[in-house]
Parts: structure tokens; sequence; C-alpha cells
């Protein structure tokens, strides 16, 4: 893969934030240059250049197409919103488009779209966020050293990939922690009710929003590992599949997630069922219960002689029997909070 630079021929300046970065043999040179400058600095082999643009629209794109010679396609990606993540490859540059997520319990899933621009000397990076922060992958590229300086522009694409993919791991352990928080209230000794449903759906969303940035992921990072690209060099390619298998992790974790709150729904049902039965059962012992007032104004409302018939301590003792069946019904049901 080779970089097609071409030499601005009118001035050429965006108007989107930009931050430029100038790297030699592994180690930062300068920053925050002009965009029209790229060109000259790749004019040395020994150069890598970072270039990030937040929120540009096409015609801040046009400056590094002018600069790099990249594909309309890939500008027109780079523009608009909600791509796939994906990998791109053209004739002398890669385009790729990834996915930052962040997460708080109670709210949805915070997701900021990121793409690049990747040729063998120079990366572009495009935040369609400002709350996008990259200022971690800028410190680790300024730790590498060595590592940077054996591999080039590899290694800037590789802390960028790292990055993005911690931050899906941070989410997902988060999320967990929110089933496990979930599965407590479940089994209270309360039932969740209300809170649990509105809960359950709300971690549910948050999970299908979390899938669609992760599981592409794989292919991403499996199409950068491919040989005949040249982009990853076997002194940094250890690095990239260590980055993979985080993906497959977080991917594993986000589908066996997806299933547990499935799992949380359905028990939810089975338990109300299970409550709802426990609840009949017992109406229908309080049903017996009163069963037996009924029993004695049916017995004391014959119409033939009993003991106590027509007596005033006939009446006396079925009013008794009545008003101490009764109270004792209710004294039932009211420690059980059903009045």
């Amino acid at each position: 893969m080779t970089s097609r630079v071409t030499a601005s021929s009118a001035p050429t300046t965006t108007s989107c934030a930009a931050h430029t970065r100038l790297y030699r043999a592994g180690r930062l040179i300068t920053e925050g240059f002009p965009v029209e400058q790229i060109s000259d600095h790749l004019a040395d082999p020994q150069s890598v250049v970072w270039l990030d643009l937040l929120e540009p629209d096409a015609g801040d794109l046009v400056v590094i197409t002018e600069e790099l010679g990249l594909h309309p396609l890939a500008i027109e990606d780079a523009v608009h919103d909600r791509q796939r993540p994906k990998v791109d490859v053209y004739d002398d540059h890669l385009f790729l488009t990834c996915y930052l997520v962040g997460y708080r319990s109670g709210e949805p899933l915070d997701v900021a779209e990121v793409a690049a621009f990747v040729t063998d000397r120079a990366l572009v990076t495009v935040r369609k966020s400002e709350g996008i922060d990259l200022e971690p992958v800028l410190q680790a590229w300024d730790a590498a050293g060595e590592s940077a300086a054996q591999s080039g522009v590899a290694f800037l694409l590789h802390g960028l990939l790292d990055h993005v993919v911690d931050g899906h791991f941070a989410v997902v352990q988060d999320l967990d922690d929110g089933v496990g928080a979930l599965e407590a209230l479940l089994f209270s000794e309360q039932g969740g009710g209300d809170e649990l449903q509105r809960r359950t759906f709300a971690l549910r969303k948050a999970l299908v929003e979390l899938r669609r940035a992760v599981l592409p992921m794989r292919e991403v990072v499996n199409t950068l590992l491919r040989r005949d690209l040249d982009l990853v060099s076997p002194n940094i390619a250890p690095y990239y599949q260590d980055v993979y298998d985080h993906v497959l992790r977080v991917a594993e974790w986000t589908e066996s997630l997806r299933d547990l709150v499935g799992s949380i729904l359905d028990t939810n049902a089975t338990l109300q069922s299970n409550r709802l039965n426990v609840t009949v059962r017992r109406l229908t012992a309080y049903a017996a219960l009163l069963a037996v007032t009924t029993a004695i104004t049916g017995y004391y409302g014959q119409n033939v002689p009993y003991p106590g018939f027509g007596t005033r301590a006939g009446f006396l003792v079925s009013t008794a029997l009545l008003v101490t069946a009764v109270v004792v019904v209710y004294a039932l049901l009211r420690r059980r909070k059903y009045f």
C-alpha cells in the first residue's frame, strides 16, 4: 500500500478544528503545523503524519484529498453519519469506521463515531462528535518509542483501535454489573415489578446498540491483519492479534449478556405466574374461611327450631360467632397486606 502525495495547487485550509502531528523514527518532532504542509513533511520517507479533524464537512475533507489523494467514496463515507464499522480497501489507502462507546447506569448508551484514513505513512482521524477524547491515544503513541519507530502508521492505527476496544470492554463490564443487579432485584422478596421491567428493557437496548458497534469489529481487525495489505508487519502483528482477541471476548460477552437479559424477562414472567398462583391459593383459603360465616348465618336463618331458637341467647350466640369470624379473617388479610 503506497500513498499518492500531490502538491496542493491552491491554498487549502480547514474550517473545522484540526490537530496535526509529525513523527520521525518513532519520536514526536512537531505538532500543530498547517494541514497544507502535510505533503511537504511526507516528502521525507522517514516521516509519519497524524491529522485529526473534528466534525468536518465536505469542504474540509477536500484539503486531505489534495494532500493525500483519497478516494471520493471514502470522503463521502467520512462525511455521512451512522456508518457500519468496516474497512474499505482502495489502491493506495484504507478507510475504516468504528465507534467509541460509553455507559452510565440508568442512561442510554453513549455512541460516538470515528473514521480514519490510512496510508503507508499517514493516519487521518475524523471525529464526528466533540465528546470523543483521543488524549489516551496520544499518550500511548508518545510512550511507544522503539515500537512506533519500527511499525510506523500501523502502530498509530493500533493505538486508536486499542483505545476503541478498551472502551467496549469497559462498557460490557458495566453492563454485566447491571445484569447482576437485575438478578438480585428479580429474586428479591418484593419482586421487581415495573422497575425491573423498565431497567431490563433499558439494559437490553444498550446491549443491542453495543452489539452493533462490537460485532463488526471482528471483521475490521481481521481485514487489517491480511498479509496482502502490507500494513501490519511481523513485529506489530502480536499487538493487532491481542486487539482481535479482545474484540472476540467482548463480542462473546455481549451475546451472553443479551441471552441473560432475555432469560431475566422470561424468569420474571414465570415468577409473576407463580406469585399469582400463590395468591389464588390464599384467596381460596380465605374464601373457605368466609364460608364459615356463611354457614353460621345460614344455620341461624333456618325456619326450623334449633337450640336457642326464638330466644335472646340464641341471637347473642349467632351474632358473637359472626363477628368473631369476620374479625379473625380481616386480621389475617390485614397482616398479609390485602387491606
